[in-house]
């Protein structure tokens, strides 16, 4: 295989991972808004530490993912990275702030015992876990659906050409789908009535987000498919629908394993759909950057594949080992009276 290829498949399990992963942590952000309310301020605020308690040893190496596969980008095609990060410069730029400010509300929330203060870091978490994945889908669908390059591989759009319906179609999918899947984490992750109310809402969510992401999947394959991508479109429609009938039973595990399967799916549709192109251009063809064009040189390519070879395993058994450590179930009453404000959860 040569090392172009390998590395554009490399960094589409990047992006898959970095999808399935964190978007579970959105998932769980956007419900805040949604699961996280109580009768009374102080169930409230439970319920909404319990939630984050679930993906508190997660979200930050999760975040991780989106890193390495910039960086990787960045390495094994720096003309793409160039073209994509220029062009995508305020998308990218509006990302990194949504990210920023959940992060900052994942840590300052708890700084100080005032409801008012929890209330706008609660508010960063949930505004900046719905607009990343809006953002990426946006991002990841335009290099399906193509944007404006010229011949020396400048991007000659603006924002709003981004803003096409099949990116915004894959945008709003990707938002979700990642609700539900955040859904079913916190279904396997907690127990008592947050369970079921995340239950509860991944069913009424489902219809929508398999209406949404069938619609996505068709017009990406109609529109630059191959034999390859309709087929793993096809098994991600399908794990889909099993996730939704594993809930029915009560199988958190499998429902959450099927919508991980659905979007790791999707990515690899998207990465089946448009190679060898990694940016088709809507100028013309011949402007379309491809695995080959936009390649660093292969002396790069070998010496990072031999680093990937080395780091990327550990990199997943350490991640493995994280997972394994905080399997277990939590629920409200594993939450702490918070009279510390740095208190989050009772230990032992």
């Amino acid at each position: 295989m040569p090392l172009e290829t390998f590395w554009f498949i490399l960094i589409g399990v990047l992006w898959a991972g970095y999808l399935v992963l964190e978007g579970f942590d959105f998932g769980v952000g956007m419900l805040l808004a949604v699961i996280g309310r109580g009768s009374t301020k102080a169930e409230t605020n439970d319920k909404r530490r319990l939630m984050l308690t679930t993906i508190g040893p997660f979200w930050d190496g999760n975040e991780v993912w989106l890193i390495t596969a910039g960086g990787a980008m960045f390495a094994a095609f720096p003309a793409w990275y160039a073209t994509m990060f220029s062009g995508f410069y305020l998308a990218m730029l509006l990302l990194l702030v949504a990210l920023i400010l959940r992060n900052m509300g994942f840590e300052y929330r708890y700084k100080r015992d005032s409801d008012r203060w929890r209330a706008g870091w609660d508010a960063a978490i949930i505004g900046g876990s719905v607009l990343p994945p809006l953002l990426v889908g946006v991002a990841l669908t335009n290099l399906i659906h193509g944007v404006p390059i010229d011949r020396s591989g400048n991007f000659t759009g603006t924002f709003f050409t981004l803003l096409n319906p099949m990116s915004l179609l894959g945008g709003l999918t990707l938002v979700a789908v990642s609700l539900v899947h955040g859904a079913f984490f916190l279904a396997l992750k907690t127990s008592g009535s947050i369970r079921e109310e995340a239950r509860t809402v991944a069913r009424r969510c489902a219809p929508v987000a398999a209406v949404l992401a069938i619609a996505l999947l068709v017009w990406v394959n109609v529109h630059t498919g191959t034999m390859w991508s309709w087929l793993v479109a096809g098994l991600g429609v399908l794990a889909f629908v099993g996730a939704l009938a594993a809930d029915r039973i009560g199988r958190d595990g499998l429902a959450f394993t099927g919508t991980f399967l659905t979007i790791g799916a999707t990515v690899a549709c998207y990465f089946l759909a448009t190679y060898p192109d990694v940016m088709p251009s809507t100028t013309a063809a011949a402007y379309s950057l491809t695995v080959h064009s936009a390649a660093s040189s292969h002396l790069t390519l070998q010496i990072m594949t031999g680093a990937a070879l080395v780091f990327t395993p550990i990199a997943v058994l350490y991640s493995a080992w994280n997972y394994w450590v905080f399997r277990k179930r939590i629920s409200t009453d594993h939450i702490a009276p918070q009279t510390d404000p740095l208190a989050k959860v009772k230990v032992g």
